[in-house]
């Protein structure tokens, strides 16, 4: 196992050696007495039909977009353009709000405002997982290591990236899937060419919310409440990381990555990529082609809230 420091090289070790290398760069993270709370596990039915949303977002959904993504600004500057899709409990569309303004936990919105997110996990040839750890630079969960790429598709941009109720139920979700191979570019450098659309493969839900402690205290007034939609895909890519976004990023197999988040690793995890290692990964890992090619892992009807 090779890592990638971003910006800078290593010395291909052993991975116990590396294990302590890259300890040597990041803080302890995800103790078992961790404080960060997440809500009860219960299961969510598929969002409603479109009827029963606010005309407002059936024309948000249909109206032409604005302009394309370019990417250009700041971390902080971003957060103020960026505009998440915010929805309810079942997945239905209500508006869009800025990144900062989604993110922020404070007394008016405790949990920041529940909006959607896409997790990809990529896989080589080999079946090794490409994963990511995020800059120490980012304003949520810096220095995280985490699955391939996870960010948000967002209002108003061609091409659009605003599902709306037909397209989740029949698994397409063309307009994540936009902005999954927009942000693999962005922030791994992955040309477009390399992840045709169709090589997407939509699994599930998941609906979580955990406000980033580790980095702000108990108080923390930024963290994550999100619908994350959860994109797998297999191809052999060319990574030129953006060292804006992410400082190293590592093939593993399973073995590795269950060795990479024993406790003893000292390395920081994001809790949506804790959350699916814990409970769905490995199942889905060990026959990817499977997992690719039927609907065996298929869940378009719930949303997994934990």
């Amino acid at each position: 196992m090779n890592l990638h420091l971003v910006g800078r090289s290593v010395q291909t070790l052993p991975f116990g050696h590396q294990a302590g290398q890259i300890r040597s760069l990041v803080s302890w993270y995800w103790r078992g007495s961790h404080p960060l709370r997440f809500m009860p596990h219960s299961m969510s039915p598929v969002g409603q039909p479109a009827h029963t949303q606010a005309p407002s977002v059936t024309a948000m959904a249909q109206a032409p977009p604005a302009s394309a993504w370019d990417g250009k600004g700041s971390q902080q500057e971003l957060m103020y353009k960026d505009e998440c899709i915010v929805v309810d409990d079942n997945d239905c569309i209500t508006g869009h709000a800025s990144k900062y303004d989604v993110h922020r936990f404070n007394a008016k919105q405790p949990q920041g405002r529940l909006h959607r997110a896409f997790s990809v996990f990529l896989f080589n040839s080999q079946n090794q997982l490409l994963l990511q750890q995020r800059a120490s630079t980012k304003i949520t969960f810096p220095k995280v290591w985490t699955n391939t790429c996870c960010s948000h598709p967002l209002h108003g941009y061609d091409p659009g990236e605003v599902d709306d109720y037909s397209s989740v139920a029949s698994g397409a979700v063309m307009g994540t899937k936009r902005a999954a191979v927009r942000k693999l570019g962005h922030e791994l450098g992955i040309p477009p060419h390399q992840l045709p659309l169709d090589r997407f493969k939509f699994l599930t839900r998941l609906h979580y919310c955990a406000a980033d402690e580790e980095t702000y205290g108990p108080k923390a007034e930024w963290g994550e409440h999100e619908i994350d939609y959860i994109l797998f895909v297999k191809a052999d890519v060319d990574v030129a990381p953006n060292s804006e976004e992410v400082d190293a990023y590592e093939y593993v197999n399973i073995t590795q990555l269950k060795s990479m988040m024993k406790p003893t690793s000292g390395l920081l995890w994001s809790p949506w990529f804790r959350i699916l290692a814990n409970h769905f990964l490995e199942n889905w890992w060990q026959d990817i082609d499977k997992t690719l090619q039927t609907n065996d892992h298929v869940d378009l009807h719930k949303i997994h809230k934990i």
